[in-house]
C-alpha cells in the first residue's frame, strides 16, 4: 500500500485542501502549527526562518568584535545590549522554525556545514567604530523594512516572533543613527571616518533586500501564500525613500553617482547595483565568509560542554520523576 505524503499534490484531496488553505490566507487568517499546509509552504518557511535565525547569530560577530573597543562606557553598554538582542532573535526564530517539524540540531548543522545561507551583509568586515554606527542605522534600517513586512506573514509563529524583533530592531536603528549623526557633526577626521563607512556599507545594504524582482524566483509564490507581502524591490525602495534624505541632511553622500530623485513618482532612484559582487559573496567568496563560519564552528564546539551538561541534567530529572 502506497502511503500518500501529506501536503503533496499526489494526495487526491490536495486540490480541495489547497483551495481552503488559500481562502484562509485571503481572509487574513494565520496558519498555526498542526494546520494543513502545502509541503512547499512548509519548505519555504523553514528555508526563510532558519536563514533569518542564522543571520541573527552570525550577525553578532562583526559588531561583537567592537565591544572591547567601544569609545565610552555608554557605547559599550548599548552595544552589549544590542548583541544580546541579536542572540535572542536567533532563539525566537529557531523556535518558530521548530514548529514546522525541523530540529534545532538540523538547522545548526546546515549552517556549520556551509549548506545553509545567512545574510550576505555579515560577510563584510567592520574596520572602524563608524562601521558599527552605520550597521545600526542602515543595515538594521533595511532589516526593519523587511521584518515589518514579515510581521504580517501568514504563518503565526513567524509573524509573532517578528513583532517582538521589530520592536528591538527599532532601538538598534535609533542608536546607530544617533552615533552616525554625532560623527557627521564632529571633526573633519570623524566626518571622513563615517563617510568612509557609508561608502563601504552602502551597496551591501541595498543588496540585503535581495535580487531584483525579475531575478527572484521565490517571490511570486511567497506573495501568493502571504509569507511575504512586499517584493524585494518594494522593500528596497522604502529604504531609499526614508534614508537618502536623512543621509543628505547629515552631510553624507551615498556613493552612487546615478542616485536621483524622481519628481513624478516621489522615489529616490539608485544606479546599477553591483550584483556580480552579491553573487560572489553568496557563493562564499566574500571578504569574511570563511572567518564568520570558522567563528561559529569554534563557538559551537566550545559550547559543547553546556549542551552535554543540559542533557545530563534532563536525564537526571527524568530519572528522579520516574522513581
Amino acid at each position: 500500500m502506497v502511503r500518500l505524503r501529506i501536503g503533496y499534490p499526489e494526495d487526491p484531496d490536495y486540490g480541495e485542501r489547497l483551495a481552503e488553505f488559500e481562502a484562509r490566507i485571503a481572509r487574513g487568517e494565520k496558519l498555526e502549527p498542526g494546520d494543513w499546509m502545502p509541503a512547499e509552504y512548509r519548505r519555504q518557511l523553514i528555508r526563510m526562518i532558519s536563514q533569518h535565525a542564522h543571520s541573527e547569530w552570525v550577525g553578532m560577530l562583526p559588531e561583537g568584535a567592537w565591544i572591547p573597543r567601544a569609545p565610552s562606557i555608554r557605547r559599550k553598554l548599548i552595544l552589549l545590549a544590542k548583541v544580546q538582542d541579536e542572540a535572542g532573535h536567533g532563539q525566537y526564530l529557531y523556535h518558530a522554525a521548530e514548529t514546522l517539524g525541523v530540529t534545532r540540531e538540523e538547522m545548526v548543522e546546515a549552517l556549520l556545514s556551509g549548506r545553509a545561507k545567512y545574510s550576505n551583509i555579515f560577510n563584510y568586515p567592520t574596520l572602524t567604530w563608524a562601521d558599527v554606527g552605520i550597521i545600526g542605522w542602515l543595515v538594521d534600517g533595511m532589516a526593519i523594512k523587511n521584518q515589518t513586512m514579515l510581521a504580517q506573514c501568514s504563518y503565526g509563529p513567524y509573524s509573532r516572533a517578528m513583532v517582538r524583533i521589530c520592536a528591538e530592531e527599532t532601538f538598534h536603528h535609533k542608536q546607530g543613527k544617533e552615533a552616525v549623526l554625532l560623527y557627521a557633526k564632529g571633526s573633519r577626521k570623524q566626518r571622513q571616518m563615517v563617510q568612509d563607512a557609508l561608502n563601504r556599507w552602502w551597496w551591501p545594504t541595498l543588496m540585503m533586500a535581495g535580487p531584483h524582482d525579475t531575478d527572484s524566483p521565490h517571490t511570486p509564490l511567497l506573495l501568493r501564500w502571504g509569507i511575504k507581502t512586499k517584493t524585494n524591490d518594494q522593500v528596497r525602495q522604502e529604504f531609499l525613500n526614508e534614508h537618502v534624505p536623512e543621509l543628505l541632511d547629515a552631510g553624507l553622500i551615498p556613493p552612487d553617482p546615478d542616485l536621483r530623485y524622481d519628481e513624478k513618482t516621489g522615489n529616490w532612484i539608485h544606479g546599477p547595483i553591483p550584483w556580480d559582487e552579491f553573487w560572489k559573496v553568496i557563493q562564499g567568496e566574500g571578504p569574511m565568509n570563511r572567518h564568520r563560519l570558522e567563528a561559529r564552528r569554534r563557538a559551537h564546539e566550545e559550547g559543547r560542554w553546556v549542551r552535554e551538561a543540559l542533557e545530563a541534567h534532563g536525564r537526571r530529572r527524568l530519572a528522579q520523576a520516574a522513581d
